[in-house]
């Protein structure tokens, strides 16, 4: 079965072999040698200096990743503004508010960009505390979008404000300027766009910034964890075996290419998608140029379910992913993350062909 939900994705042999490694004891510096290879190697795909930034992991799922970079990286006297056109963005209004972190919200369409000019009129506008922080998702998988982050990066520097930026369905593939002095923070996650499995997020936190976080969280609490793993050490548990497979990744990631090659190769697979359904009259909800490389959505044809497209592909060896909320009636999703090849693209478009 091929996977093209938007993680956890079709491993390969090398890395799903990787799980069968001997069981370790998260306290033998066996496991910290492997710690030590992990954040070593997630500083790499956007070539970032140690002395700068942190890797710092946590056994958990992305948003695990989002929420401790929130929660550690915003002040006590913090202020964020999030900005949500989809349902991630909305899920970072969630813990901001779970958390008594004193937030604004700037809600946009779903199917839209976030407003450039509404985003500078909300950091500017007279009244209440000034904002220290804005929040943003790269990469909406709840379409497909790729928001733009360079954009509210300048927003963000003309302030001398901080940007926290949720990376779970982008870190990887898609662009990120971390020479931006404006970011402090980029939450992601093993399963994704590096090929690991489920179990090890992280987040790519700028030092000076993790330097000054706050314990408002226990178990998620982003500086704790990053002091005591630059001293080879944990405070929990760990995902052992995750962290096995996350380094078995990054060095397939590398071997592989890199960032770029990673980016070429999913661009390549979702343009092959896109052009193929285009053919029989299934059409993407974004043009590419707004869309990330990692996950497109396209409109339901007329008188088909999203259940019998579901049940007809997974038949044919493919788990596709529905809408979310009252787009479930209207679109689905592909993503073209994991151990995917030109053959198996033509493979689905022929079971869509089936379909008519």
């Amino acid at each position: 079965m091929l996977l093209l939900n938007p993680g956890p994705v079709t491993l390969t042999e090398r890395v799903r072999r990787s799980l069968l490694q001997p069981d370790l004891c998260h306290r033998e510096s066996e496991f910290f040698d492997l710690q030590d290879e992990a954040r070593s190697r997630l500083l790499r795909p956007y070539a970032l200096d140690p002395a700068q930034w942190s890797a710092v992991l946590l056994t958990g799922s992305g948003t695990a990743a989002v929420e401790s970079m929130i929660v550690s990286l915003v002040p006590e006297q913090g202020r964020v503004l999030v900005v949500e056109n989809g349902v991630y963005g909305e899920r970072i209004a969630q813990i901001c508010a779970r958390y008594r972190i004193e937030h604004e919200r700037l809600v946009g369409s779903w199917m839209e960009a976030p407003d450039l000019r509404a985003i500078a009129a909300r950091l500017d506008a007279a009244g209440g505390a000034p904002f220290t922080h804005v929040a943003i998702v790269h990469h909406e998988t709840t379409t497909g979008r790729l928001n733009n982050l360079a954009a509210v990066s300048e927003l963000c520097r003309a302030r001398d404000l901080r940007l926290l930026v949720d990376g779970v369905s982008s870190f990887g593939a898609e662009q990120i300027d971390f020479a931006d002095r404006s970011l402090a923070g980029v939450a992601a996650t093993a399963n994704k766009c590096l090929h690991g499995v489920p179990g090890v997020a992280f987040v790519i936190a700028r030092r000076d910034a993790l330097a000054q976080a706050v314990g408002r969280a226990y178990y998620l609490d982003l500086g704790r964890l990053g002091q005591l793993q630059d001293q080879r050490n944990t405070p929990f548990t760990p995902a052992v075996h995750a962290y096995y497979a996350l380094v078995e990744a990054l060095r397939e990631f590398e071997e592989q290419g890199g960032r770029q090659a990673r980016y070429r190769q999913y661009a390549a697979l979702a343009e092959q998608a896109r052009a193929g359904l285009a053919k029989i009259g299934i059409e993407a909800v974004l043009p590419p140029e707004e869309s990330s490389v990692v996950l497109r959505a396209y409109r339901l044809p007329a008188g088909l379910t999203y259940a019998r497209l579901h049940d007809e592909l997974k038949a044919g060896g493919f788990v596709i992913y529905a809408g979310q909320g009252d787009l479930s009636r209207t679109l689905f999703r592909i993503s073209t993350m994991g151990n995917l090849t030109r053959t198996d693209i033509d493979r689905l478009l022929t079971c869509f062909e089936k379909l008519r």
